[in-house]
C-alpha cells in the first residue's frame, strides 16, 4: 500500500475529493487514519472512509477520523518558508517573511515567492517550485502551483564590526579553611571552583561535602574509594582515592556530608573526567562564603550570522481552550531552545552542535524565531543524518559555533531559558560552546520534561512526540527549529494547567 493509493479510494467519497492524510495512529489496537479535508462531510463520508481504512490497516480494526480545516493564508506561508529552510536552505537564506505570498481557493491555492534574477536561477537548478509545490499538496488539500515573481531587492552594504576585546575565562578560587590532615601533603592556601575544572590537570586541590562515598578492592584485594562531591559552585566530581595503611581507617570513617579537601590530577577515563586523589584530607569554604559569580562577555551590540525574524503561529490562543494564563507567567520573557547534535557525548571530547532553533515567548505568545545550521569540521554520523535528515551538505557555508552562540546569547539576552530535557542536555552544549567564546548562559532553565512528569503523571512516556501527540500537536520531530516551536505549545499549556508559573 501507497499512501497515494489509499488517497485515490478515500477521494472517490464526494466530500472527501480534496482530502489529505495527516498521519495514522494505532490506539489500543486499532488503526486511527486521520484525515483533513476542506469542504463540508457527512457522516457517509466517514463511514466510507472508515471501510476504505479498513482494507488498508494490514488486518487491525481501523477507523477514519476526519477533520475539517480551512488553512489561512498566513498559515500557508510560515509552512512554506519553514520548508524552503529545511529542504533548500541555500535558497531559503534569500527570501525574506515578505517575499512570499499566498492565496487560498476552492480549488487549494497559490503561493508567490519574490526573487531577484540571481535567486531565479539558483530555484532553478534545484527545482525549489516543484519541491515546494508537492509539499504543499501532501499538507493542505487540493493542488498548490507555485510561482517566482521578479522583484527588486535592496542588498544592504556590509558592516565591519569592530574587533572585540579579548576575553579570557580565568578559574576561580575560594580560600580553604578548617583544613584537618588525613593524608597529610601540603597545606593548600586555596581550591579550585569545581566548575571551572574543565580538562585535565596536575597537582589541582577541591573542597566539596561529599555527597557519596563507597569502599572497593582492586583486582589485587587493594582497597580504593570512590566518591562525588559538589563544591560552593553547584558542580559535582568524581573522585578516586587509593589509600594508603596508615590513612585507611580515617577515610572510612567520612560519610555523606563531610566536606572534604582533595589534591591530585584530573583525567578524563571512558569519556568522563574523573579526579585521581592524591591527598585526601577534610576542609571546605570559609564560613558563610557567597560564591563568585563569573563575569561574562556583555550581550554583542548587533547580530553577526543568524538574525531573528517574526514568528506566526496560527493556532496561536485558541486551540486548547480559553482558562487564562497566570498572570506572573505573562510578565515574563522566555526563549525555547532546542539542538541538534553529532550525538550525545558531554563529557571528554564533547559531540558538536549542528543545528539550533528557538522561539521567543513574550506575553504568553510565539512572536520571534531563531534558526540557524552550524558548521561542523567532522562528518556526521550515518545515524544522526537518518535522524535528522541533516546531511554535511546541508551545513556547507553554515556560520561556526561561535558566531552562533553569540547571536543567540544575544537573543536569549533576559530571558528564561527553556526546553524539553534541557538541564541535561541541551543546556549542557550551550555552556560547553559558550563558556569558550565567553558567554555564560546562567539564567533560570525551566524543563518542560520536568514539568510534565509532576503534572501529567499518567502518562506512560513523557518524551516530547508523547506530549505533542496528548496535546494534539504535529511536528517534524529531530529538527530543532520545529522542536523548539512544539515545545513552546506545550510550555505554554503546561503552565496553563497548572494555574500558576513555576519551574
Amino acid at each position: 500500500m501507497t499512501s497515494q493509493d489509499y488517497l485515490k479510494e478515500i477521494r472517490k467519497s464526494e466530500g472527501l475529493a480534496r482530502a489529505i492524510l495527516k498521519k495514522i495512529v494505532v490506539e489500543n489496537g486499532e488503526a486511527v487514519f486521520h484525515l483533513v479535508t476542506d469542504t463540508g462531510y457527512s457522516e457517509r463520508d466517514v463511514s466510507y472512509a472508515s471501510g476504505v481504512s479498513a482494507q488498508y490497516a494490514g488486518g487491525l480494526p481501523a477507523v477514519a477520523k476526519v477533520v475539517r480545516s480551512v488553512p489561512s493564508e498566513e498559515g500557508v506561508c510560515h509552512a512554506a518558508s519553514e520548508f524552503l529552510r529545511t529542504r533548500f536552505p541555500s535558497f531559503a537564506a534569500f527570501v525574506r517573511p515578505e517575499d512570499l505570498s499566498a492565496t487560498v481557493c476552492e480549488t487549494g491555492g497559490r503561493v508567490l515567492i519574490g526573487v531577484s534574477a540571481f535567486e531565479r536561477q539558483r530555484s532553478s537548478e534545484e527545482s525549489v517550485t516543484d519541491g515546494l509545490s508537492e509539499f504543499l499538496a501532501r499538507n493542505f488539500c487540493g493542488s498548490w502551483p507555485c510561482e517566482l515573481v521578479e522583484k527588486e531587492k535592496e542588498i544592504a552594504g556590509i558592516e565591519r564590526e569592530t574587533p572585540a576585546e579579548e576575553y579570557v575565562l580565568t578559574p576561580r578560587y575560594f580560600e580553604v579553611s578548617d583544613f584537618s590532615a588525613i593524608d597529610g601533603g601540603p597545606v593548600p592556601a586555596c581550591a579550585l571552583y569545581l566548575a571551572d575544572l574543565k580538562g585535565e590537570a596536575e597537582n589541582i586541590t577541591v573542597c566539596g561535602k561529599v555527597d557519596f562515598i563507597e569502599e572497593r578492592q582492586t583486582k589485587t584485594g587493594k582497597p580504593f574509594f570512590r566518591l562525588t562531591l559538589t563544591d560552593v559552585s553547584g558542580e559535582s566530581q568524581q573522585a578516586t582515592y587509593f589509600s594508603k595503611k596508615a590513612t585507611l581507617e580515617k577515610v572510612r570513617s567520612v560519610a555523606v556530608g563531610d566536606s572534604v579537601c582533595l589534591t591530585g590530577s584530573s583525567e578524563f577515563y571512558n569519556g568522563k573526567l574523573c579526579l585521581r586523589v592524591q591527598y585526601f584530607n577534610l576542609g571546605g569554604p570559609p564560613a558563610g562564603y557567597v560564591p563568585e559569580r563569573r563575569r561574562s562577555r556583555p550581550v554583542p551590540l548587533a547580530y553577526k550570522a543568524v538574525f531573528p525574524t517574526p514568528a506566526v503561529d496560527p493556532e496561536q490562543g485558541d486551540l486548547f481552550g480559553a482558562k487564562p494564563l497566570p498572570a506572573e507567567f505573562l510578565r515574563e520573557t522566555f526563549v525555547v531552545f532546542d539542538l541538534e547534535t553529532t550525538g550525545i557525548n558531554m563529557a571528554g571530547t564533547m559531540d558538536r552542535i549542528i543545528e539550533i532553533g528557538a522561539v521567543k515567548v513574550v506575553n504568553g505568545e510565539i512572536s520571534e524565531k531563531f534558526s540557524s545550521f552550524v558548521a561542523c569540521p567532522v562528518k556526521l554520523p550515518p545515524e544522526i543524518v537518518g535522524l535528522t535528515g541533516i546531511d554535511d551538505s546541508m551545513l556547507v557555508g553554515a556560520p561556526p559555533v561561535g558566531d552562533v552562540l553569540a547571536d543567540f546569547y544575544k537573543f536569549s539576552a533576559g530571558s528564561i531559558l527553556v526546553g524539553h530535557n534541557a538541564k541535561q542536555f541541551d543546556c549542557k552544549f550551550i555552556r560547553h560552546y559558550g563558556e569558550e567564546e565567553g558567554y555564560l548562559f546562567d539564567q533560570k532553565v525551566c524543563d518542560t520534561l520536568l514539568m510534565a512528569q509532576q503534572q501529567l503523571p499518567n502518562l506512560s512516556k513523557h518524551n516530547l512526540q508523547a506530549l505533542a501527540d496528548h496535546f494534539g500537536l504535529h511536528f517534524n520531530h529531530h529538527r530543532a527549529y520545529d522542536d523548539a516551536f512544539v515545545t513552546a505549545k506545550i510550555f505554554i499549556e503546561l503552565i496553563r494547567m497548572a494555574g500558576k508559573f513555576e519551574c
